[in-house]
């Protein structure tokens, strides 16, 4: 790549299209979103109860796929196992569990 192939841009701060006014003034405020419903004080009742139902729910969830995660990886290495000492040419690599009667 030659000197020739470069260039440097020049950067040129964004402005307000409207009228130019900062913020503060009514045109900014036009242009907001309403977050008049994720302010703290609102006046409807708090349904703490649902919440803390949905945090138990998300508790469990993340548990039983964690609980599921270590399994697999579990099993996983089994395999491996058995797998490498198959390879190996070896016998008798599957565990066989005697049933107690």
């Amino acid at each position: 790549m030659s000197s020739d192939d470069r260039q440097v841009l020049k950067y040129r701060p964004r402005t307000l299209a409207r009228s130019g006014k900062t913020s503060g003034g009514l045109e900014a405020e036009r242009g907001a979103p309403n977050l008049a419903r994720y302010d703290e004080d609102r006046t409807g009742p708090d349904d703490y109860r649902r919440r803390m139902i949905a945090n138990l729910a998300a508790i469990a969830f993340t548990v039983l796929l964690t609980a599921a995660g270590i399994w697999l990886a579990v099993k996983l290495a089994d395999l491996r196992n058995t797998q490498d000492c198959v390879l190996m040419g070896r016998r008798d690599c599957a565990h066989i569990s005697a049933a107690k009667d």
